[in-house]
């Protein structure tokens, strides 16, 4: 049954896929659902589709001929920050999971995989998309300040310093310091963090958010402390004192 899209403009979806069979069926269903689908199948491929209209959304297989999945999440999220990612490999690890979430994904499916559960995560990353770019509507501060901690939830941008330090983060390590700033002095749990990070309903990999706050304090760097560690419960953005 295909989604009514109203007046509204089709979301765009770039699909880099090249298993034949796996990016017709990914096509296929997404033009069901009413979306407007671009498909290549190689990542040098993908990266051209960004000197036009930008998509909305981007789906990468990890294993591609030339230019690695990999590699293409990095590109995307260096240089069209904001952009959600879904990542799409038979590679099931943990440790290859982890590395995928850490290149830049926001979500990450494993092949094989239903179609029900492919298209409420393409829709729960549009959705949460669509949600960041409208922050200063609900109320969220463009700027939020930890002691020397400076992050904008506008432009992605995260420095240390009055912006004498820019730190270059993966989407979930944004999103993380995003919600323990927005939560300063609250402790968040684990499933919490989960939820604001990864999605709601999204099956993430254990202990994913203790390996995402890991990969962020070395990156705070003297800012690190203020992550602070509350044993069996979760984590919480300390005050500066």
């Amino acid at each position: 049954m295909q989604t009514q899209m109203g007046s509204n403009p089709k979301p765009r979806v770039l699909v880099v896929e090249d298993e034949a069979d796996v990016r017709d069926l990914i096509v296929l269903h997404l033009k069901r659902e009413g979306f407007e689908v671009s498909a290549v199948d190689d990542g040098e491929k993908g990266l051209k589709q960004f000197e036009g209209a930008s998509p909305d959304l981007a789906v990468v297989d990890w294993m591609l001929p030339g230019m690695s999945g990999l590699d293409v999440t990095k590109w995307i999220h260096e240089n069209r920050k904001g952009l959600p990612i879904l990542m799409v490999t038979a590679r099931a690890d943990s440790a290859d999971i982890v590395r995928g979430l850490e290149s830049g994904a926001d979500d990450y499916v494993t092949k094989p995989f239903e179609i029900p559960v492919f298209l409420a995560r393409v829709r729960s990353l549009l959705r949460r998309s669509k949600q960041g770019g409208a922050t200063a509507a609900a109320g969220v501060p463009k700027k939020l300040k930890v002691g020397d901690l400076e992050l904008n939830t506008e432009t992605y941008d995260v420095a240390i310093g009055n912006g004498a330090e820019k730190l270059n983060l993966t989407p979930s390590e944004f999103k993380l310091l995003k919600a323990l700033m927005l939560n300063q002095g609250r402790v968040l749990s684990r499933d919490r963090l989960i939820e604001l990070v990864q999605g709601e309903g999204v099956t993430v990999v254990d202990r994913a958010i203790d390996t995402h706050v890991f990969g962020l304090r070395k990156k705070l760097g003297s800012a690190a402390d203020f992550v602070e560690t509350i044993r069996g419960v979760g984590y919480r953005m300390k005050s500066a004192e």
